[in-house]
């Protein structure tokens, strides 16, 4: 872990270090109360930016080439790409293989539908983490703490109306992710 956190602090500006300490911490507190590795859940909350500062042109072409961009949205809003990009650099650059763990880094941007526990864990903790203040993080961070299905709606809501309020065109994968668990918990 000692490495990681080298290679971050020199990597990332200092307070992107800062959020992804605090994602790290956050992820690895949720891990312990729902039944996952909180080492694991520590070591992609830590990663999970680690493309977040390339510039726009270098996530396309990484994504492009490597077969990532799922739609014109992510074209568009390159942003978007830096988590699956993120999840290709850390097994091409740092050699994690850990499948989960580049999964939940892949997808804690925009989510997905049928999300594993760690995926939730690493999405939430990157919404909740301490130094996130927005309307609405203290009711996502209560859900958290008792029903992390709960807390992950609340989450991917509270991200739809932000990029709403912005006119933004939402990502897919984040609807669909939404609409996984209402329909999964029977609310429709």
């Amino acid at each position: 872990m000692k490495k990681y956190l080298q290679l971050l602090a020199a990597r990332l500006p200092a307070g992107r270090y800062r959020h992804s300490l605090g994602v790290a911490d956050t992820a690895a507190g949720l891990a312990v109360k729902n039944g996952v590795d909180p080492e694991q859940a520590r070591l992609a909350g830590l990663l999970h930016d680690y493309a977040r500062d390339l510039p726009p042109g270098e996530l396309l072409d990484l994504a492009g080439a490597a077969g990532l961009i799922t739609c014109d949205l992510e074209r568009r809003l390159p942003v978007l790409l830096h988590g699956p990009v993120g999840a290709l650099l850390l097994e091409r650059e740092l050699g994690i293989t850990d499948k989960a763990i580049l999964q939940a880094v892949a997808r804690h941007t925009v989510g997905a539908p049928g999300m594993t526990t760690l995926d939730k864990i690493i999405y939430l903790a990157d919404v909740i983490e301490p130094g996130r203040q927005f309307a609405g993080v203290q009711g996502i961070r209560k859900a958290a703490a008792t029903d992390l299905e709960a807390a992950l709606l609340k989450a991917l809501e509270a991200s739809i109306v932000y990029v709403l309020d912005k006119e933004q065109p939402l990502h897919p994968a984040t609807v669909e992710a939404r609409n996984y668990i209402l329909l999964a918990r029977g609310g429709y």
